[in-house]
């Protein structure tokens, strides 16, 4: 299954993708973005968020981020962790 993931060492914060798609991206306190959601990833807005990102920080990748198997990952209240979950900090 894929999802979302955005290198938060790579992106600057610019806000094309959460312009362009803001059901899938927002932005985190840090003033950077973080993908929203892992549905609908066929969406054209998608791809062209993807596309407009200055510094490729944007990826679709195969993971299993909904299983029943318990991982830290699996415990994110928001599903788009990619090793840099931010959910503890924002409670």
């Amino acid at each position: 299954m894929k999802k979302i993931n955005v290198n938060q060492e790579a992106c600057i914060g610019c806000g094309a993708c959460v312009a362009i798609d803001s059901e899938h991206f927002a932005f985190n306190d840090e003033g950077l973005s973080h993908p929203i959601s892992n549905d609908n990833l066929e969406s054209t807005d998608l791809a062209n968020a993807i596309d407009s990102c200055p510094t490729s920080a944007i990826s679709l990748t195969e993971g299993d981020y909904n299983t029943d198997e318990e991982s830290e990952e699996d415990d994110c209240c928001c599903n788009s962790c990619d090793g840099h979950c931010h959910c503890e900090e924002e409670a």
